[in-house]
């Protein structure tokens, strides 16, 4: 995915119920939906699913310059094309939310992942057996808000602990926000509740890693 990435941390398998609760969450979040196995979901979530108002011009809805669209000469038509972005935006806010660990899927990522983390492992109090990833398809700073609050709901539903990367400079930031439970890594890497991902959001230095 070409956007941020968010992990939840989970101490132990997703019961059949969490599952259950887990894909009515995105059932009732996306304008789409696609779950490609049990606990992997290809969806659109709108940032006004979430809580944030998305204050695009309804201009940048338009895919083609509209000089290029009706009758005009050569040179206007390249004057048209100066500063035009030829790529449509996107209003979808596509993300990957996926389950994955042994007997979920995925369990090779998930081993590479977690393999040698004492320090993560001893803020957490547990050695994860299952994680959910969050990823976003879009790198917009909107598009960071909404991973940042997805991710909070999912753990409202199925439990578990955020690990979220930083930017250099950002740990000395966050260490002092509610629901945070360690500063690992070197200062690289915050581990928390979903609590913590949404006063991270509020911050002024809020900015995810890509």
């Amino acid at each position: 995915m070409s956007g941020p990435t968010l992990v939840i941390e989970l101490a132990e398998p997703l019961s059949p119920a969490a599952l259950r609760e887990f894909r009515a969450l995105m059932v009732g979040l996306s304008s789409h939906f696609d779950e490609k196995r049990p606990g992997f979901f290809d969806v659109n979530v709108p940032a006004e699913q979430l809580g944030v108002e998305d204050r695009r011009e309804e201009d940048w809805r338009r895919p083609f310059s509209l000089p290029l669209l009706g009758n005009t000469s050569a040179d206007e038509e390249l004057t048209a094309l100066v500063g035009f972005n030829p790529q449509r935006e996107d209003w979808r806010r596509p993300f990957l939310v996926y389950l994955m660990g042994p007997g979920a899927g995925d369990e090779s990522l998930f081993e590479a992942e977690h393999a040698d983390e004492p320090e993560v492992e001893a803020i957490l109090g547990f050695r994860p057996t299952h994680a959910v990833n969050v990823s976003a398809g879009c790198n917009r700073e909107i598009d960071h808000v909404a991973t940042a609050l997805l991710t909070a709901a999912v753990m409202d539903v199925i439990g578990g602990v955020t690990k979220a990367e930083l930017l250099d400079g950002q740990a000395s930031v966050v260490a002092d926000l509610p629901g945070v439970l360690g500063i690992a890594d070197d200062d690289w890497m915050a581990l928390g509740t979903a609590e913590f991902l949404r006063a991270w959001v509020g911050h002024p230095a809020f900015r995810l890693v890509k």
